[in-house]
C-alpha cells in the first residue's frame, strides 16, 4: 500500500486553487480518481474531492474533456 502524499508532507488543508497538484487526482475523462489508484488516505481523499468539486464550480477544472 502506498503512503499518503499529504500525510507524508504534513498537509492539513488542500486548497482548490492548487490546480497543478489536484490535476494528479483527475483522470483523463475528468473524473476524480479513487483512493485505490491515488494512494491517499480517506481523510485527504475527501478533502481532495471537495477541492476538485469547488474548482470545477469556479471553472478552474473542466467537468469533461474534449
Amino acid at each position: 500500500m502506498k503512503e499518503c502524499l499529504f500525510c507524508k508532507k504534513n498537509v492539513q488543508d488542500i486548497d482548490f486553487r492548487e490546480t497543478a497538484v489536484l490535476r494528479n487526482f483527475i483522470s483523463g475523462l475528468g473524473k476524480i480518481r479513487a483512493r485505490k489508484y491515488t494512494g491517499v488516505c480517506s481523510t485527504h481523499q475527501r478533502k481532495v474531492a471537495r477541492a476538485i468539486k469547488r474548482g470545477r464550480h469556479l471553472g478552474l477544472f473542466s467537468t469533461t474533456s474534449k
